[in-house]
Parts: structure tokens; C-alpha cells; sequence
């Protein structure tokens, strides 16, 4: 009698272990299962997590691979005045990306700010076998009425980049965008507070060929102007002055048959993300357009942002589909 009370308590146990076995193994599929879905998502956006970076211009270039250009937001932030390096990396997937280095810096630039800082939006072009490094920052110490664009050349996509001055004659604006058309024509933009302007450059591709005229058509302009060209039809995207819930920037577009206008506004492409700020870039890599953008999904700060990237689309009619972010999703 005692042995088979032991037993049958034995036999209680062993099930009783065997219960928590199964609840332990089945909640240690679930973690795995949850530290797997963060791995997956590690590796989607933001796509840059070694450091902070924002401001992505991107770029397809003869070897194959796309690269993109992007300030880097030096932690921890003050502001966006500690912005004082430039990054380069590329991708030949659009999953595994190679860091190239930092390419130039403010003690780089000799006319610039003595304070060094203010290392904004860049964006580069290539033509006739140079590439050229296009980069707003101040020359004196008041910054707000000394920007000037500088441009720094190489033979190189993502190195060995010289500063070989700044483009004369241009107001104290910021965010250059250079876009080369079909015929190789090149073209500048930038602009900044309500402003954008456009203008062709010469072959030098350090001078404005002719004036620089504001771009009309344009509705609520803020910043961050990129221009890019598809069946024909000629595309400048740029962030608005949107000042709803907490004055988070709105990504809009506007077309054109022309490069440089009239413009036809066409709308929000992107809604606010959780940064301040948003700048972004379009290109098409392997027969996929995607839309480049910057969120604060890691740091949750303003001025630690980090580069991100969704596939975008397009309607019949040419228009843009909204792009919805897959992080950094302002609530």
C-alpha cells in the first residue's frame, strides 16, 4: 500500500515535471521565436544601427552598387550644430550594407566655420569619370548667414575626396541636390526657410551656368529638395512646413515636363515619422524604385537619427503612392 501511494505519487510528479517541462520549452519557443523576429528585424530599418546618420542621398553608380550619402548626427546631440562628418555606404542587395568610411569632415573644409559643425544634407554627381561631393556649411562663425555649398571631388564613389571649393555666387541657403538628366545636362538645386531654387551648372559641375531661379509651384517648400526623372515626367520631393503635432515634417512632391518648372504640386508622399525632421532621396536600384528617409526609431531624440528605406510605387496616372514607413511611424 505504502509502495503504491509512492508510485502514484511518483507518477503525479513525473507528470507535474513533465507539465512544466512542456510549458517551459513552450515559453522558450516563444522567446525564441520573439528573438528571432528582433534578429529579422535587425536587419530591416533603420538599416545603419553602428551609428546615427541621416539626410540619405542616394545614388546607382557604374559598378553596380547603390550608395548613399549621409550627415552624421554625433551623440550625445546638441541640437544639429555637432553634425561634422560625412559617411558612405553601399549595397549590392539592399540587405547587407558596407560602411565605407567617413569621407570628409568640417577641419577638412579650409574656408569653413573655425568652430567646425553644421555638416548638413549632402548629395553627389558623376560625370566625365569624377565624382563630386556636394556639402552645405558655414564659413564664419555666425552660420545662419554664411552657409555656403562646397564641393569636393574624387575618382572614387566612397573615397579619396578633396574639397576644391564652393560654388560663388549663391545665397547662404542649405540642402544641394544635384540632378543630371538624360542628355547629361546637370542641374543644382537647394534651398531652405520657404526657398528653393534651381539652375543648370556648367561641365565643371562647380558653376552655375547662367542664373539661379526660384522653382514654382511648389507647395508649403520647407527643405530638403531631390529631383528625380521618370518616364519622362521630372519629380522634386522635398519636406513641408507642417506644424501639427509637434511640427514633424511631411515628405511632398510636385512634377514637371521640365527640370526646372513650373512645378505642379501633388502631394504628401510621406507623413510625419517620429523625428523632427525628415529628408529623404528616391532612385530606382534593380527595376525597384525605393524612397530613402531618416526616423529617430533608435535614440527616440530628435538629433540622433538613423537611415531608412521602403520600396515606393507608383499609380497609372505617374502619381506617387504614399510610402508608409516601416518604423519610426508617428503616432
Amino acid at each position: 500500500m505504502i509502495i503504491n501511494n509512492k508510485m502514484k505519487g511518483l507518477t503525479r510528479i513525473v507528470k507535474l515535471r513533465s507539465v512544466i517541462l512542456f510549458a517551459g520549452l513552450a515559453t522558450l519557443s516563444i522567446t525564441s521565436a520573439l528573438a528571432q523576429n528582433k534578429a529579422d528585424t535587425a536587419l530591416g530599418n533603420p538599416f545603419i544601427k553602428t551609428m546615427y546618420t541621416a539626410d540619405p542621398s542616394a545614388h546607382v553608380w557604374k559598378d553596380g552598387r547603390l550608395y548613399i550619402y549621409a550627415s552624421h548626427d554625433i551623440s550625445p546631440s546638441r541640437g544639429c550644430d555637432l553634425m561634422d562628418q560625412y559617411h558612405v555606404f553601399s549595397t549590392d542587395d539592399m540587405v547587407h550594407w558596407k560602411d565605407h568610411g567617413e569621407i570628409l569632415r568640417a577641419s577638412q573644409v579650409s574656408w569653413g566655420r573655425p568652430e567646425g559643425g553644421f555638416m548638413w544634407a549632402p548629395d553627389c554627381a558623376y560625370k566625365n569619370g569624377t565624382y563630386y561631393f556636394y556639402f552645405p556649411h558655414p564659413s564664419d562663425s555666425k552660420w545662419n548667414d554664411s552657409w555656403k555649398i562646397g564641393v569636393a571631388t574624387s575618382k572614387n564613389p566612397a573615397s579619396g575626396f578633396t574639397v576644391q571649393g564652393y560654388i560663388k555666387g549663391l545665397k547662404p541657403m542649405i540642402d544641394p541636390c544635384v540632378f543630371v538628366d538624360d542628355d547629361g545636362q546637370a542641374y543644382f538645386y537647394y534651398g531652405g526657410g520657404a526657398k528653393c531654387e534651381g539652375g543648370k551648372l556648367k561641365n565643371n559641375m562647380m558653376e552655375i551656368d547662367g542664373e539661379m531661379k526660384p522653382m514654382e509651384g511648389l507647395e508649403d517648400f520647407h527643405e530638403a529638395s531631390w529631383v528625380h526623372k521618370r518616364n519622362g515626367i521630372y519629380y522634386l520631393s522635398y519636406s513641408d512646413n507642417h506644424d501639427v503635432d509637434g511640427k514633424h515634417n511631411q515628405m511632398r512632391y510636385a512634377t514637371s515636363n521640365s527640370p526646372l518648372g513650373p512645378w505642379k504640386s501633388q502631394g504628401v508622399y510621406m507623413d510625419p515619422t517620429d523625428s523632427y525632421t525628415n529628408h529623404g532621396s528616391i532612385v530606382k536600384y534593380k527595376g525597384q524604385w525605393y524612397s530613402f528617409y531618416h526616423t529617430s526609431a533608435i535614440s527616440h531624440q530628435d538629433w540622433e537619427r538613423s537611415v531608412c528605406v521602403d520600396k515606393l510605387y507608383y499609380n497609372a496616372d505617374g502619381t506617387i503612392k504614399k510610402v508608409i514607413p516601416t518604423t519610426g511611424i508617428k503616432n
